[in-house]
């Protein structure tokens, strides 16, 4: 009983500093590197991203709070994997490791956190509607889960069990839908004006805290509308683009109750570049920025983020690797 009702107050004692954290606007960034592109039929895709997010903007709703005592960190390697069953038919897989830590320095004391390991993964399911638009335009659908792959019980060096945004799984299954939109115009050929849009319905982790209680991260709705063009330079292939990111998170729910200082919305604007360094590699920057928050109660929320990625395709039909 002491031990128990000792996490539930680390609980409610840090929720601003540590659950608002992943819930919201850190964690395994899954949803964020979904989406690969319906090919041909027969054609393999690889994908290989790095993600750095960096929290150190304390808010209490839309007022950002004098106070950098609190940082987190979220290191993130994930490897997407496509496969063309047909010229509209997919399946993607996406699966990931994520390096996690939770710094606090209150006192003249640091706090410090971190943990490591095999993350979640999500299979989707996807169809494709070209010139579903007009011309040169498209439209892809998707359902699919997230497979609670990664471990949700880890502890510290006391043998305390950590709360859940330490945690590199979820312990629940989860459903998504994704839409993705595209449309080229005749006045720019090599422009294209895209969206992304993803809702993930949460399932409840009903072995949390040593099967003491359940744990439900909030539903989660997430667009991302931009601009990208092309161009040649070097005989090399760039393509820059600008997008922005709406984020919705819903609060999370301990023993079906809201739990304080979780959910909220963001808006990101993310400068990003791809460049075809040879003919069978893509390589792609990206920087999110945000431009807007407004968080329920006091949260960290993101002060910047880094995504680098490697993409090549595998034609199954005639063993080449083309892009």
């Amino acid at each position: 009983m002491y031990l128990r009702t000792t996490i539930y107050a680390c609980i409610f004692l840090f929720g601003p500093q540590a659950i608002s954290q992943t819930c919201c606007s850190g964690g395994v960034p899954l949803s964020n590197n979904l989406g690969l592109p319906i090919e041909e039929r027969g054609i393999w895709q690889f994908g290989l991203n790095y993600d750095y997010n960096n929290l150190n903007t304390l808010n209490a709703g839309n007022t950002k709070l004098d106070d950098d005592s609190r940082q987190r960190i979220t290191n993130s390697v994930l490897l997407s994997i496509s496969y063309s069953i047909t010229d509209r038919f997919a399946l993607e897989a996406l699966f990931s490791w994520v390096n996690q830590t939770r710094t606090i320095r209150q006192f003249g004391n640091v706090n410090f956190t971190e943990t490591s390991g095999i993350g979640d993964a999500i299979l989707l399911v996807k169809y494709a509607f070209p010139e579903a638009l007009g011309s040169k335009s498209g439209i892809n659908l998707g359902l699919g889960a997230k497979a609670p792959l990664g471990k949700s019980d880890l502890t510290n060096e006391n043998g305390i069990l950590l709360t859940a945004d330490l945690q590199p799984g979820s312990g629940a299954w989860d459903s998504l839908g994704w839409l993705s939109l595209s449309k080229a115009f005749d006045f720019r050929p090599s422009a294209t004006f895209s969206g992304n849009f993803i809702y993930r319905l949460t399932g409840i982790n009903n072995s949390y805290l040593n099967n003491t209680s359940s744990y439900e991260f909030g539903d989660v709705f997430q667009a991302n509308v931009g601009y990208t063009d092309q161009f040649l330079l070097f005989n090399t292939v760039f393509n820059p683009g600008l997008i922005f990111k709406y984020r919705k998170a819903s609060v999370d729910k301990i023993n079906n109750s809201n739990l304080p200082n979780t959910g909220g919305e963001w808006v990101f604007i993310r400068p990003e570049l791809s460049v075809h360094i040879i003919s069978n590699i893509l390589v792609t920057l990206r920087m999110e920025l945000p431009i807007y928050s407004y968080v329920d109660g006091t949260q960290l929320t993101p002060t910047t983020r880094f995504i680098a990625g490697v993409y090549f395709k595998l034609n199954n039909k005639n063993n080449t690797i083309n892009l």
